[in-house]
């Protein structure tokens, strides 16, 4: 699990699959929740800021089993995440 943080908006939802480019390789993750940040204050264009892991994590996430503080980050531009499902199919 890590924190991935979008510079721009993909849009992408809950329960979206991305793959981009990151620090070790090319990675397919799952966003379990998302802030979006700069949206009035702050910087030119939004941030989304994602935890995102693989779908074997998600019971961790959903039961708060990690520090929000340690995960490791990457950061890229929406125009660099390749968006494989935007949300799940639950979301609104």
């Amino acid at each position: 699990m890590k924190q991935l943080i979008i510079h721009g908006d993909p849009g992408i939802r809950n329960g979206a699959i991305v793959r981009y480019e990151g620090d070790d390789g090319e990675s397919e993750v799952v966003c379990f929740g998302i802030n979006r940040n700069g949206e009035y204050h702050g910087p030119d264009r939004v941030q989304l800021w994602c935890t995102v892991g693989s779908e074997d994590e998600f019971e961790d996430y959903e039961k708060r089993n990690f520090t929000p503080h340690f995960l490791d980050v990457d950061r890229v531009d929406a125009d660099d995440v390749e968006v494989v499902r935007a949300k799940s199919d639950l979301a609104v």
